[in-house]
C-alpha cells in the first residue's frame, strides 16, 4: 500500500495566511510531508473575517477554512492547500473557562482528499475589559501577556477600532489617553489581538492541531491505504465499569475511507473500555 508521505512528498502546500501561520504550520508539514510550504504573495485572510469585528466570517469555521484554501489554490494555480481557522469563546463543558478551538485544514485536490486536524485549549489568553484610565490599560496588558501579545484598543460608545496589534506601552498609553479624550463617558475598550503574528499562545495551539492534522492523516485505510481515514460517527453508551449501565461517553467509533467503501467501526482509542462510575446515571445519580 502507498505511504501517506508519498501522496504529498516533493509538492508545494500553498497555505492561506496573511498573520505568520507558517511559523506554526510549516516546519511541521515539511519535516514530516515532505512538501515545501509557500505562502502566496499578497493574500488577504481578512477579506473571509476578523477577530475585531470590523469584517465578519462568512460561515461556520470549517467552511471558512475551505473557503480560504480555495482561494489560495485558485490565485495559484497548485492542487494542495493549507488553511487554518481559530474560534474563541466559552468553553463548551467548562461555561466560565475561555477556550480556543483551531481547526487547520488540508485540501488536495490530486487526490480528492480533504483533511482536517483540531485543537480546543483552554491555554489562550482571550479577554477584554472596559478601561478608565491609563493605569486600568497597563494593568490589563500585563495580566494578558503584553508586549509579547498584543493588544486591541475600541472605542466603548461606537465600538470603532482606535488601534490594533499594539506592542509598545508608550502606543498603548498614547492611544488610549486619545480615546478617553474623545469619550462622553471616558471609556474605552481594550482587547487581545488574537492575530496569530500578535499572539505567541495562539501560534502554540495551532501548531497543536497541525500534529493532530498530521496524526490523521497517517491513520491510513486498512483497504487501500489511503490517508485520513477519518471519524465520521460516534455513539455513546460505553458501560459503567461498576454495574455496566450504559453511560453518555462514546463505545464505539466509525472510521471511513474517502477514496474506497471500506469503514469500520471500533472502540476509542481515547477511552478505556468501561467507564469511570463517576460517570454512570446509576453509580452517581
Amino acid at each position: 500500500m502507498t505511504e501517506p508521505i508519498n501522496f504529498f512528498a516533493g509538492r508545494v502546500a500553498v497555505l492561506a495566511t496573511m498573520h505568520r501561520k507558517e511559523d506554526a504550520i510549516a516546519p511541521l508539514l515539511e519535516a514530516h510531508l515532505g512538501v515545501t510550504v509557500a505562502v502566496p504573495a499578497g493574500f488577504d485572510t481578512d477579506a473571509f473575517g476578523t477577530f475585531t469585528g470590523d469584517v465578519k466570517r462568512p460561515s461556520d469555521q470549517l467552511t471558512t477554512a475551505r473557503l480560504k484554501a480555495a482561494a489560495a489554490l485558485r490565485q495559484t494555480g497548485e492542487s494542495l492547500a493549507i488553511a487554518s481557522e481559530g474560534s474563541f469563546g466559552p468553553h463548551p463543558q467548562i461555561p466560565f473557562v475561555a477556550c480556543d478551538r483551531e481547526l487547520v485544514l488540508l485540501i488536495d485536490r490530486t487526490h480528492q482528499l480533504e483533511i482536517v486536524g483540531e485543537c480546543l485549549s483552554t491555554d489562550t489568553n482571550y479577554r477584554s475589559q472596559v478601561i478608565h484610565s491609563p493605569e486600568d490599560a497597563l494593568a490589563f496588558a500585563e495580566s494578558v501577556g503584553f508586549p509579547q501579545h498584543g493588544l486591541v484598543l475600541k472605542g466603548e460608545e461606537t465600538d470603532q477600532i482606535l488601534g490594533k496589534g499594539i506592542t509598545a506601552v508608550d502606543k498603548l498609553v498614547a492611544l488610549v489617553e486619545k480615546a478617553l479624550s474623545q469619550s462622553p463617558h471616558r471609556a474605552a475598550r481594550l482587547e487581545t489581538d488574537m492575530r496569530a503574528l500578535c499572539n505567541p499562545t495562539r501560534l502554540t495551539v495551532i501548531a497543536q492541531a497541525t500534529e493532530h492534522l498530521l496524526q490523521v492523516i497517517f491513520k491510513t485505510c486498512p483497504a487501500c491505504g489511503c490517508p485520513g481515514f477519518r471519524q465520521v460517527q460516534r455513539w455513546p453508551g460505553l458501560p459503567c465499569g461498576q454495574c455496566g449501565t450504559p453511560t453518555l461517553l462514546t463505545r464505539l467509533v466509525r472510521y471511513r475511507c474517502q477514496q474506497c467503501p471500506y469503514q469500520q467501526d471500533c472502540q476509542p482509542v481515547d477511552l478505556p473500555p468501561q467507564a469511570d462510575p463517576s460517570y454512570c446515571p446509576y453509580c452517581n445519580p
